[in-house]
């Protein structure tokens, strides 16, 4: 059988105790595992601008792609974030997380998988991830997500387990760190680039022939190649000429990774780049310029200039585009000015940070995704949801209770104290219940008329409606409307008529046709224009253009946009009227393939997009202009531009919901704000942004890192803390597994409700601290952290939010039960009768109830049964008073466990039955727990009373329920007892193997290696018992596994078992070439955890296999003597040395090798003197006969058979001393008469064994003895009478026995005791 070279590389680096020959036949020769490698992945990746140098990376295959990467390693490094040095222990728990996953690495090739990279391999050794990707798409993503910091959190929500985030004293201050080699990523880029084929590269212009002029170009040519060749020299197209041009390799600079992508993705759209650049001072800016040249617009949108004329800046200047918007002061006119005509006076440079985005641009992603008190209110409520004040609930029986009760008990004076603090919070409560005034809520109702008349246009009514009615070859008809379009100035209402939604057409003509609102607006055009309204018509032919548009009619849709821009004679009152017109017609020349018009206006639409905050967005090819300005700003390297272009880009797509579109602009909006505001602590993030899309496209993982990212800046708020909180929340699933309760919550939340708590404290937001503090104590109580939880329920308790005193009984509650759960029942008792006490608590009977109910199991658990059974009594009553069955059942149960606990076995056995039978006409989920837990504890009770059916019955029925239910942890407790049951209470190995394999299942399930080695040698162990060659092959094959989990556990102890169980079934099945090895690697894992009792036990058991092995039985000769017993002098075990004595004076004796059985014999015969071992001496008597008989030392042979018999008990008090006696007796006698020649002593020896094998009353013994002295008395006493007396009793035995003849000859005597072998008697 062959084992997997992943496992088995973990475990020879894990152990480091055994030699390269034995590591080698082990790869070779061990059974197969789960080996590392990743499964594919499909989808696109990013470009990581980090650099972080990596030492001692594995050897790389570079056969495939020449001299490029095929592989990146991942180094994880666990650090503190205010030291920056590595956390030792802290990193030892992470290598033991990668060990165990080198074997078992699903969630790694998930989580990678969502990062867009493929899996190679886990290095446990080193903490490294090899990873490797196929496609240009993938290293793009991967890299985008490094450079923006999102995998070392990916790797924390994988890697670390759910206790890390609750145990960990400062989380904020502990981290995962990747590093990654930048120079790998680079290289491993250029190569599935040239892979590929289509790439594009910057080549400076300063390096080109230029034949048609003298002067050179400044800055770089963008070239696209189609196809990588041999050679010296790449040929391909150049973007800004569209001429194909030569690029040696040697010069050529490969554009980053976002930009491969764009220009892969979008080079056919953008055209041909226009490479003239403005030359100015600073690449972004407002404010004002001078000019330095006399200029006369061309047309009416250009503006006309004198020298030293100041222009004010409209918007922003971008030196990436030719043109800005200008506003000459001299004549306040507005128009179109060229970058190169301008020098900077008042120019405010905007180089540090994103300024260029308008202040209500900043929100604008915020407001698609709003989070707001309410909704942070609703999840902290979700998240602590609970039936405390309701449901009753069920007590449990366990010793360490009653022992903590004993130690916690709190003095005299702090109940008092904790009573006193209670009892004013409730009195202040009772006094203070407010009652609002006639003023406040007058003043609320104001508040919320305002509030519905504030919430914008939609809520209203529309403020131009064209109704259906009139004839339309009446003038006057369309007057109203005519006036409300003929406004100069921009109006908050002409948002309908602008926006890509066309919503005019349900706001303004409601109810109409697209054919009726075309006809309207063509007779509206044709009454504005006769009454000269130009801004009406203006905007009347804007909306016809736009009609036509939308079906397709684009020549007549080019007529009504020339036409507005001919009417608006350069008008740039309406900025967003200019925009949207101008940018449907390059749309429309776009769609014409109109180059000539398209040019002319081109550069003027792209500065307005780049230049004019917050326009309205008209149509979605506005992405083509946005497109073509992004295009330029890379190539000028212009990263303000750039992250503008991207911000408009990514607002576009997210305004059309074209969300997976929006994602890669967003990302690259991210990591320019990162680059360009270092040293900036604005507030402006894209964080929550990109987690909303990642949670559109289900990557869970990035959506949480983003949340994480967002709520570690100093600048970060309590609504990011309590968002980031929601992010985590909805990860549930993702991050807390399978198997658990729906309510649930993952540890990873804590980090941001403890941020959000110290934030709410120092805002003083008493009600969101509350919350805070509540699901705080609510996540710790799921953890069993019980003096966390109580720390924040009494915060929660403290503040001061509570308007009734029914708002805080319920916390009260809970306040109580958590001390009960902390072993702490004399301060919950203390809670309890206080919250009894309350005039809220005496008015709800089902609150009562619930009190005498906690009461109840608190005196049981402080030993008070009468006090218990009282409020028990109580708490029954009022359950059966009000109907309620649940809490019925959980009184009866609770009952049930009082009398158990008191040894009222029958009384307790029928309240137990009670509550089952109650729960079983129960169909609520929420009972399912508890009634589980009321049938193991009456299987457990039953199995204790010998009925054993009945207890199997309710083990199973308990698992059926868990099964139902859904309930991993329950189904694998059930599933536990079924199997201990099974073994142990009812033997059934067939049953044990089934519920083993199924228990298997589930702890795959719940994740628990430790659990599921366990299972394994359980397992294992049940199929060896069974006998046959394929039981062992399958127990192999567990204790294989097992060995594989012990091993990436660093269960030292577990892992030498392992290898010694394995070797122990390879010698069952005769491969012996591997036994010596194995059973070698579990001693010398025994010796590698330094503890000399534990490698005493190993050699000793290494030394058994043979020792009780059918063969081969002389090889524990070395084990016992060479190993074991040297060991065990050293430690000073005389008893494990007695043992090892005996067995090798046995084996010495096997192999005849008497001399130095001897030696062993003596000394077991000595420790056991020291010892006071009776038995061990009779036995070491016995040897060291059965030694100097097989030496031909008879008299010291007798000497000690005799004192062995001497230690024995006068009378003897079981037959097998009987039998002893008699074999010894009869052996002194054969030797007496054969070796020392002694028929006296023989005799003597013969009358003694005869006395025992009467007193025995073994017949056969007596014939055989009688035989003997008959033989012994005719043939060499000479003794005629005695001879013939046990002849006759010898031929009675014979007769009795059936025995036909019996030989008396002492030649056939002597001939029968030298063919029979001297063995031992014992």
């Amino acid at each position: 059988m062959m084992l997997g070279k992943s496992s088995f590389r973990s475990s020879t680096r894990s152990s480091g105790y055994w030699s390269d020959s034995s590591r080698n036949l082990v790869k070779s020769c061990a059974a197969s595992t789960t080996g590392k490698q990743g499964g594919s992945v499909d989808g696109p990746l990013e470009e990581s601008e980090a650099t972080v140098s990596l030492p001692g990376k594995p050897s790389r295959d570079s056969s495939a792609m020449g001299n490029w990467e095929t592989d990146i390693s991942l180094k994880l490094i666990m650090k503190r974030q205010t030291t920056g040095l590595p956390d030792i222990r802290l990193q030892d728990l992470l290598r033991a997380k990668l060990r165990i996953l080198e074997n078992d690495c699903g969630e790694v090739i998930a989580l990678l998988s969502e990062l867009s990279a493929r899996l190679l391999s886990i290095h446990s050794d080193q903490d490294l991830i090899v990873i490797t990707f196929k496609t240009f798409e993938e290293i793009w993503k991967f890299s985008t997500y490094y450079s923006l910091g999102l995998i070392s959190h990916c790797m924390e929500n994988a890697l670390l387990d759910q206790g890390f985030w609750l145990n960990c004293l400062d989380e904020e201050d502990v981290r995962i760190e990747v590093q990654i080699s930048d120079e790998s990523l680079k290289v491993m880029c250029k190569g599935l680039l040239l892979q590929e084929g289509m790439f594009f590269v910057k080549y400076p212009f300063s390096l080109q022939k230029n034949e048609e002029n003298d002067q050179q170009p400044r800055g770089n040519n963008l070239v696209v190649v189609d196809k990588a060749k041999s050679g010296s020299e790449l040929s391909g197209k150049s973007l800004i000429s569209g001429k194909k041009i030569s690029v040696p390799k040697s010069h050529m600079e490969l554009l980053v990774p976002f930009h491969q992508w764009f220009f892969k993705r979008h080079s056919e759209g953008i055209g041909t780049l226009n490479n003239v650049a403005a030359e100015f001072p600073h690449p972004l800016g407002q404010g004002s310029c001078v000019a330095e040249v006399e200029y006369e617009g061309v047309g009416p949108e250009e503006l006309s200039f004198q020298i030293g004329d100041r222009i004010e800046i409209v918007g922003f200047l971008s030196t990436c585009l030719q043109w800005f918007l200008g506003r000459n002061e001299a004549n306040r006119r507005i128009g179109f000015v060229k970058i190169n005509h301008m020098k900077p006076e008042d120019f405010m440079p905007l180089a540090n940070d994103l300024l260029f985005i308008d202040e209500e641009e900043k929100y604008y992603f915020t407001e698609q995704d709003k989070f707001i008190e309410e909704d942070s209110l609703e999840m902290l409520k979700q998240m602590t949801q609970t039936d405390i004040s309701v449901v009753y609930r069920l007590d449990t029986l366990n010793s360490q209770h009653e022992e903590k009760e004993e130690q916690q008990t709190p003095s005299n004076q702090e109940p008092a104290l904790l009573k006193t603090k209670l009892n004013k919070a409730v009195n202040r409560l009772e006094e203070e219940k407010p009652i609002p005034s006639v003023n406040e809520e007058e003043s609320i109702e104001q508040v919320s008329v305002s509030c519905d008349q504030e919430d914008g246009l939609d809520s209203e009514e529309p403020w131009l409606f064209v109704g259906r009615t009139g004839n339309l070859d009446n003038p006057e008809m369309f007057h109203h409307f005519l006036v409300m379009l003929d406004n100069e100035e921009y109006s908050k209402y002409f948002k309908h008529l602008y926006d890509s939604s066309f919503s005019f057409l349900t706001s303004i003509f409601r109810g109409f046709s697209e054919e009726e609102v075309v006809h309207y607006l063509e007779v509206a055009r044709e009454a504005a224009r006769k009454r000269q309204m130009q801004w009406a018509q203006t905007r009347i032919c804007f909306l016809l253009g736009r009609m036509c548009a939308k079906k397709l009619k684009y020549s007549q849709a080019r007529v009504y946009f020339e036409e507005a821009l001919c009417v608006m004679k350069g008008q740039f009152t309406d900025l967003f009227l200019l925009i949207a017109l101008y940018t449907n017609l390059v749309v429309i020349y776009l769609k014409q393939k109109n180059q000539e018009k398209c040019s002319a206006i081109f550069e003027k639409i792209a500065a307005l997009l780049l230049g004019i905050p917050n326009y309205i967005c008209t149509t979605e090819m506005e992405a083509e202009v946005l497109k073509y300005v992004l295009g330029k700003a890379v190539l000028s390297e212009n990263k303000h531009a750039e992250a503008r272009a991207c911000f408009l880009l990514a607002k576009l797509h997210i305004n059309l919901k074209q969300y997976e579109d929006a994602l890669p602009f967003i990302e690259r909006l991210q990591f320019l704000r990162n680059m360009l505001m270092l040293e900036s602590r604005t507030s402006l993030d894209f964080h929550f942004t990109l987690g909303s899309l990642y949670y559109r496209k289900c990557l869970p993982n990035l959506a949480i890192s983003c949340a994480k990212l967002s709520c570690i800046r100093p600048t970060r708020t309590l609504m990011d803390c309590l968002r980031g909180a929601s992010f985590v929340m909805k990860g549930t699933s993702k991050l807390c597994g399978m198997g658990r309760l729906s309510s649930t919550i993952p540890t990873q939340v804590v980090p941001y409700l403890k941020w959000a708590l110290s934030l709410a404290n120092i805002l003083k937001r008493d009600r969101i601290n509350q919350a805070l503090c509540h699901s705080l104590s609510e996540i710790y109580k799921l953890h069993g952290m019980y003096g966390e939880a109580i720390h924040y329920m009494k915060m929660a308790i403290n503040t001061d939010v509570f308007t009734s005193t029914e708002e805080m009984v319920p916390l009260l509650i809970s306040f109580a039960w958590l001390h009960v759960l902390n072993s702490q029942a004399a301060k919950a008792i203390v809670l309890l009768n206080t919250i009894l006490e309350s005039p809220s608590v005496q008015s709800c009977r089902t609150q009562q109830g619930i009190v005498y109910n906690m009461v109840g199991i608190s005196m049981r658990r402080m030993r008070n049964v009468k006090e218990a059974a009282k409020n028990y009594h109580q708490a029954l009553s009022i359950s059966v008073d009000l109907g309620l069955k649940f809490n019925q059942a959980i009184t009866n149960a609770n009952y049930g466990l009082l009398c158990l606990w008191s040894k009222a076995y029958q009384i307790s056995e029928q309240f137990l039955l009670k509550s089952i039978h109650i729960f079983s006409e129960l169909t609520n989920v929420a009972s399912e727990e508890n009634f589980f837990q009321v049938l193991i504890t009456l299987g457990q009770y039953y199995i204790e009373e010998e009925l054993k059916e009945s207890g199997m019955f309710c083990y199973e029925w308990a698992l059926l329920i868990a099964l139902k239910a859904n309930l991993i942890e329950r189904q694998v407790r059930a599933t536990q007892l079924l199997c201990q049951f099974y073994n142990s209470v009812l033997p059934n190995e067939a049953q044990c193997i089934i519920y083993n394999e199924f228990l298997l299942h589930l702890t795959r399930k719940l994740m628990n290696k430790e659990l599921e080695g366990h299972v394994l040698q359980n397992t294992s162990q049940l199929y060896l018992n069974l006998g046959t060659e394929r039981a062992f092959r399958s127990a192999l094959e567990y204790t294989k596994r097992s060995l594989g989990i012990f091993i990436d556990l660093e269960k030292k102890e577990k892992e030498a078992y392992a290898w010694l169980q394995a070797g122990k079934i390879y010698y069952i099945l005769g491969e012996n070439e591997l036994v010596d090895m194995y059973i070698q690697v579990a001693q010398d894992a025994a010796v590698s955890t330094e503890n000399l009792d534990f490698a005493l036990e190993i050699f000793e058991a290494a030394g058994d296999v043979f020792f009780n092995g059918p063969g081969d039985r002389e090889k524990a000769i070395s084990f016992f003597r060479d190993r074991a017993l040297p060991l065990a002098i050293k430690v000073e075990n005389a008893k494990v040395e007695l043992r090892l004595c005996n067995k090798l004076t046995e084996l010495l004796l096997h192999v005849k090798t008497y001399a130095e059985a001897l030696d062993y014999a003596q000394t077991a015969l000595t420790l056991s003197v020291t010892l006071g071992d009776t038995l061990n001496e009779r036995v070491a008597y016995h040897r060291l006969a059965l030694v100097h008989q097989s030496l031909g030392r008879c008299e010291l042979a007798e000497h000690f058979y005799l004192k062995a018999l001497s230690l024995y008990p006068c009378p003897l008090e079981f037959d097998e001393e009987t039998i002893y006696f008699v074999r010894i007796y009869v052996q002194l006698g054969e030797m007496a008469f054969c070796d020392l020649k002694d028929p006296y002593d023989a005799a003597g020896y013969y009358h003694l064994a005869l006395a025992a094998a009467v007193d025995l009353g073994s017949k056969k013994f007596q014939l055989k003895i009688c035989t003997r002295l008959a033989t012994i008395y005719h043939n060499f006493l000479v003794d005629r009478e005695m001879s013939l007396y046990f002849y006759q009793k010898a031929r009675k035995f014979a007769n009795e026995l059936n025995i036909r003849r019996l030989n008396l000859s002492p030649a056939q005597y002597y001939k029968t005791k030298a063919q029979a072998p001297s063995k031992s008697l014992f």
